[in-house]
């Protein structure tokens, strides 16, 4: 049997290990998915196979800056705690920095990670067996111009370049570096509250766009409007909907009444320079993973029945409880 990219990726998230582990652990058991697993703890990667179940939906995003480049990666843990980890820490860094120059995350996790011998796949293998919890190094993306500057913000700051929502954002200028950094950390600021879905108009998604206008065309029929009117309508409403969700379509946060493209037209007048904005990046730790909901109160319910189920009688009631029998 081949073995499939899709193959060793789903391995890869059920195991934990590393991208050439999960390939080779294929070859050998003929593309056994189960025997895989098998074939990997039999490695010593069992500890990372036996947490890989675990739901990975805490943790740090961070980011890395060099020049005209910069990139976002998010690390995921189980918990918080490890997220305030030195070495998890650390660990998260260190792959910002590597994601600048890797292309995507596949690249990534098969870069070689600095002082061990291993790639980063198989370090992320190794600290989940060392720190003792599950580990997702979800995404990275990155962003770069010919010149100017690439800004970057981190809301919720943990340490320097770690956070829980990471922003980027690409000026293409040959503008004074103090202009670029304070236009940057605005529109930064901007985007972490606001989460824009893209850069202009042109840049969303299609289908996402059709279904918009699909449901905006039935909301104006159902208003008993005629055509002419409905189709005003509905221009009307999907010019609102993209300045919802396109960037540069956006109001300021910051003064409540500029346009996104206006802040950056307005910066590039007061420079004499002509400055672009040309890309954005955004990550919100956890985004889109589901989380495991538990019912705290019927866990405290079920652990106070278990309490009362074992608990020993006292010398009271062994002599005979004066509670009158129930009926």
């Amino acid at each position: 049997m081949s073995v499939t990219a899709a193959l060793v990726k789903e391995l890869r998230e059920k195991s934990g290990a590393g991208m050439m582990d999960c390939k080779k652990a294929l070859s050998e058991t003929d593309g056994d998915m189960e025997a895989a697993i098998d074939w990997l703890r039999t490695k010593g990667l069992a500890t990372a196979a036996k947490n890989s179940g675990r739901v990975a939906s805490e943790g740090l995003v961070a980011f890395a800056v060099d020049g005209t480049s910069g990139a976002l990666i998010e690390l995921n843990a189980e918990t918080d705690f490890v997220a305030r980890n030195t070495e998890f820490q650390e660990f998260a860094s260190t792959l910002a920095s590597l994601a600048l120059t890797a292309g995507d995350i596949d690249a990534l996790g098969a870069m070689d990670y600095p002082g061990t011998g291993r790639n980063v796949s198989e370090e992320l293998t190794h600290k989940i067996a060392t720190i003792g919890e599950n580990m997702s190094l979800r995404r990275m993306e990155a962003v770069s111009v010919g010149s100017g500057a690439v800004v970057s913000y981190m809301h919720n700051a943990t340490a320097s370049g770690l956070g829980r929502i990471g922003v980027l954002v690409a000026l293409e200028s040959t503008a004074d570096a103090g202009v670029l950094e304070g236009l940057g950390k605005q529109i930064a600021m901007h985007i972490a509250a606001t989460s824009p879905a893209s850069l202009s108009v042109e840049d969303l998604d299609a289908e996402a766009v059709e279904r918009e206008r699909d449901v905006l065309i039935e909301q104006a029929k159902a208003s008993g409007k005629p055509q002419e009117i409905a189709e005003k309508m509905v221009e009307g409403r999907m010019k609102k909907y993209y300045q919802e969700v396109v960037l540069l379509e956006q109001t300021s946060v910051i003064d409540g009444e500029t346009k996104i493209a206006d802040v950056v037209t307005n910066a590039a007048k007061d420079s004499g320079t002509a400055i672009e904005l040309t890309a954005f990046a955004r990550f919100n730790l956890g985004e889109g993973i589901e989380k495991e909901e538990t019912d705290f109160a019927a866990e405290v319910a079920a652990q106070l029945s278990c309490c009362l189920l074992y608990t020993s009688p006292s010398p009271r009631d062994q002599r005979g409880s004066r509670m009158p029998a129930s009926a």
